[in-house]
């Protein structure tokens, strides 16, 4: 968590506790990415002149989202009198990783997931955002024993963010 006072330019409250609570392999490619971000944008912007810095950031942190909650969807059910309800265990226990479990646990409980699945269910036939874009190209890859692709995705966060070329 921070707080920053942009008139001031000075952080007012800084909270570290990222280490105990991002999953440690996802944590890594995203820094990987911001850290190399010129690096990045620079040979992207050979193939594609309209990635920005911005599009680049987005990108990386909407593809860290789809892999740790990108399957969301799946963990809908129908109840008898057709509404749709979210199975948060089952939801929880889909990944193989013990830290995106710890995560889920600690990111269930707030009010941001409970707000992005109730947002999630209002855009089901509405437009589609980039999150659910790539939601759905992640599911596409993802074989149907597994519903965490982790490897996958960490892979292709980690390299050099080819996932830019298709918007």
């Amino acid at each position: 968590v921070l707080i920053v006072d942009l008139c001031a330019d000075k952080f007012l409250q800084e909270v570290s506790d990222e280490d105990e609570i991002l999953p440690p392999k996802l944590q890594a490619a995203l820094m990987q990415i911001l850290e190399e971000r010129n690096e990045i944008l620079a040979q992207e912007q050979n193939f594609s002149p309209d990635v920005t810095l911005n599009s680049l950031v987005s990108e990386a942190f909407v593809r860290f989202f789809v892999e740790v909650v990108g399957h969301y969807s799946l963990s809908m059910t129908v109840t008898e009198r057709g509404e749709r309800v979210f199975q948060r265990e089952p939801f929880r226990k889909s990944h193989t990783s013990r830290s995106v479990r710890h995560f889920l646990d600690l990111f269930m409980e707030t009010q941001m997931f409970a707000g992005f699945i109730q947002d999630r269910e209002l855009r089901k036939s509405g437009v589609k955002g980039l999150f659910e874009v790539r939601a759905l190209q992640y599911l596409e890859t993802i074989p149907e024993s597994e519903p965490s692709g982790m490897n996958k995705i960490l892979r292709s966060l980690g390299s050099k963010m080819k996932f830019l070329q298709k918007k």
